[in-house]
């Protein structure tokens, strides 16, 4: 079974990394190479075991496009959106024996390292869903 593992952040995120200036202290350069050090060691592993299917990491938010309907019309707003806090970051996908599995892989990365002095903007959390193969997937 296939399952979508999925990162969050905002755009204040994406600034925090990339050096901007804001409201929290950017990253320093050796924080952002341990952060992507531990993220290539999680996908390699998964290479290793057989696991990994695919994995993207995502633009910032301001690079975002929203598409809806209005009146049966297109409506475009470009990114970031003020009353979106998070968006998806990133998504790894691995195919194994279960949704425990899975789990499991996703928990490990409770431990990506970021400053010791740096406060989160929110909770870190992943998502984990299974990818439906075909429309009887989609029974709750």
């Amino acid at each position: 079974m296939k399952y979508m593992i999925m990162l969050y952040g905002s755009q204040q995120d994406y600034d925090v990394l990339s050096g901007k200036p804001g409201d929290q202290q950017p990253w320093k350069d050796e924080d952002v190479a341990a952060m992507h050090a531990f993220m290539e060691k999680w996908n390699n592993d998964l290479v290793e075991s057989g696991e990994f299917v695919d994995a993207q990491g995502l633009s910032a938010p301001v690079h975002a496009r929203r598409i809806e309907l209005r009146d049966g019309v297109p409506v475009v707003t470009d990114g970031p959106y003020p009353e979106t806090q998070e968006v998806l970051a990133g998504y790894t996908i691995v195919e194994c024996e279960s949704f425990d599995r899975a789990t499991e892989i996703a928990a490990r990365l409770a431990g990506t390292p970021h400053p010791k002095d740096t406060e989160l903007a929110h909770e870190w959390y992943v998502d984990v869903r299974p990818i439906m193969e075909g429309f009887g997937d989609l029974e709750a």
